[in-house]
């Protein structure tokens, strides 16, 4: 049985949640980690990625929609940056805790490179 104060925390910690899912794909993660370098266009990502042009827009407009990253027009193309600065720091935050634990995250048996995506809520 869940007590109110625990579903009122669930509620509470759902943004983070959908936070941590919106970055959950390797694609996004990339094109987050390349913006924290400076401010990128889609095409300066594709080459910098190797990812299709219709991939990395699609992801940018995710993270676009979701407020992480922003845009401004430049000439015929749109210019990307990090909406949110203290998202690189998130990003390093999180590969010092992958490093501090000899990536056990990515051998986890749930979440892991090779699960199938965790268990059901």
């Amino acid at each position: 049985m869940i007590t109110v104060k625990a579903e009122v925390e669930r509620v509470e910690l759902a943004p983070a949640a959908a936070l941590f899912r919106s970055l959950g794909d390797p694609a996004r993660l990339l094109i987050v980690r390349r913006l924290a370098g400076g401010p990128a266009r889609v095409t300066d990502l594709v080459a910098a990625l190797g990812l299709a042009q219709s991939t990395v827009s699609e992801h940018l407009a995710c993270l676009r929609d979701c407020g992480l990253v922003s845009s401004q027009p430049a000439g015929r193309a749109s210019v990307f940056r990090l909406a949110q600065p203290a998202l690189a720091q998130m990003l390093t935050a999180a590969e010092t805790v992958l490093a501090d634990t000899g990536n056990a995250i990515a051998l986890c048996p749930t979440w892991g490179t090779g699960a199938g995506g965790g268990p059901a809520s």
